[in-house]
């Protein structure tokens, strides 16, 4: 878990549509947003662009637990979606979701891979590092909830897979993939060999016939 708060300041906004989206991004320098789930009514809010962009230069912002202040009343939510334009610094929309501290949630957290470069595989046995996923789903309650999760490969070797369930992880917190049986149990990352390393290998043998 992150030491630091996530809080931001939204507004409510009784506009909605493309064009009142559009109005607020390029003449009030908001970014439009919802709040949705739990037993309340979706609520349309409207963010400051600066801040939401200075939020999201730090990964935990994505997986971490946001209060929002909605007109003087505290929401606790999570990052579900957002909306970017592919090239230009424009947010078109964001998606939060209502979180409750007693009620187990289902988000997306980044993977973090540890101890690539000193790998059995790579270190001794040459090989190279592909990563199949990136990031993970997992259900656990808010508390729980980390930034990201660890897989270490130090210990993995060349032509060997790491699966989801090869993962440790924290205390409460449960890969969704695992819990619908061990056929779920997909591939994380895997150390292979170098593209034409076994034509090299093959190449010399012959040399060494000759």
């Amino acid at each position: 878990m992150s030491a630091e708060d996530f809080k931001l300041d939204v507004t409510l906004r009784e506009e909605q549509g493309k064009g009142a989206s559009r109005r607020l991004r390029r003449e009030a320098g908001l970014v439009p947003a919802i709040i949705y789930g739990g037993r309340k009514k979706p609520q349309t809010v409207s963010i400051k662009f600066n801040e939401l962009v200075k939020h999201l230069e730090n990964e935990a912002f994505y997986s971490h637990i946001i209060t929002l202040n909605v007109d003087g009343t505290s929401e606790d939510v999570i990052l579900k979606d957002l909306q970017r334009h592919p090239a230009k610094a424009i947010i078109y929309h964001a998606d939060f979701l209502r979180v409750s501290k007693t009620k187990k949630l289902k988000t997306t957290v980044p993977l973090h891979f540890l101890n690539e470069s000193t790998a059995k595989g790579v270190k001794i046995q040459g090989g190279i590092i592909s990563h199949n996923m990136t990031e993970i789903e997992i259900t656990c309650l808010p508390g729980d909830l980390p930034e990201f999760i660890e897989v270490d490969l130090a210990e993995v070797e060349l032509g060997q897979i790491v699966h989801i369930s090869d993962i440790n992880f924290p205390k409460g917190v449960e890969s969704v993939s695992l819990s619908h049986g061990a056929d779920h149990d997909l591939p994380v990352a895997n150390i292979h060999k170098a593209k034409g390393a076994a034509a090299d290998d093959s190449s010399e043998e012959e040399g060494g016939e000759e």
